[in-house]
C-alpha cells in the first residue's frame, strides 16, 4: 500500500454515532504510552506533520479520532486503555466508549492490537484481545518499540507473544516508529484486512 493522502475527519465521543462515511475502517487500540500515536505518524508518512497527536502523558487520546486514507478507509485511533492515573469513571468511560464502538453495526474490518515489545502481554492486552475474539473481529498483533531491544529478543518475544496468545507468529509483527522497522509490512497486514480493495 503507497500511502497518497491522509485527512484527519473528525473525533466521537459517543459509540452511538455513527462513523462519519461508510468506508471501511481499521482500529488500532493498545495501552496508554504504547506508542500508538507515533507509530499511526510512521505507517502514514507523517513523521513531520503529524496526524496522530504525540505526548509523553499517556491517556492523551479520549476519543474515537477517524483520519481518512486514501480517500479508500478510515483509520480509526481508540483512546489508551490501562492508565491507573485518571478517575475510575473516566477509565470506565473510556472502556465503555471501545467496547461500544466494537459492537456497533459499523464495527471495522479488522484491529491492530499493539503491545511493548519490551513487556509481556498485560492483563489489560489479553482482555482486550478475549474481547477482540469474542466478537469475531480480525486481529494483528504489532510489538512496538522494537528499536529498544535487541534483534535477537525481537524474534524471542515475537515467539513468546504468539505462543501467549495461540495465533500463528506472521501474525505478530515487530515495529519501530524510530527507525521505520516493520512499516511495510505493517502496511501490507492492514491492506490485506481490507481486503486490497481499488484505490488502497
Amino acid at each position: 500500500m503507497i500511502i497518497r493522502s491522509v485527512e484527519f475527519v473528525t473525533s466521537v465521543a459517543d459509540p452511538a454515532t455513527p462513523p462519519p462515511s461508510d468506508l471501511p475502517q481499521i482500529a488500532f487500540s493498545g495501552r496508554s504510552n504504547v506508542g500508538k500515536s507515533s507509530l499511526i505518524n510512521t505507517m502514514l508518512g507523517r513523521t513531520r506533520t503529524r496526524v496522530a497527536h504525540v505526548s509523553a502523558t499517556p491517556g492523551k487520546t479520549q476519543t474515537l479520532n477517524f483520519f481518512r486514507v486514501n480517500d479508500a478507509f478510515l483509520l480509526v485511533d481508540l483512546p489508551g486503555y490501562g492508565y491507573a492515573k485518571v478517575p475510575r469513571t473516566q477509565r470506565e468511560g473510556w472502556a465503555a466508549l471501545i467496547d461500544g464502538y466494537l459492537r456497533a453495526e459499523w464495527a471495522p474490518r479488522g484491529i491492530v492490537q499493539l503491545i511493548d515489545i519490551r513487556h509481556d502481554p498485560t492483563r489489560d492486552d489479553l482482555a482486550m484481545i478475549e474481547r477482540l475474539g469474542a466478537l469475531g473481529l480480525p486481529t494483528l498483533i504489532v510489538l512496538t518499540k522494537s528499536d529498544k531491544v535487541g534483534k535477537e529478543r525481537r524474534a524471542q518475544a515475537t515467539a513468546e507473544v504468539a505462543a501467549r496468545l495461540g495465533v500463528d507468529p506472521g501474525q505478530v509483527l515487530p515495529f519501530s516508529a524510530r527507525t521505520g522497522e516493520g512499516k511495510e509490512a505493517l502496511l501490507e497486514a492492514v491492506e490485506a484486512l481490507l481486503g486490497g480493495g481499488e484505490g488502497v
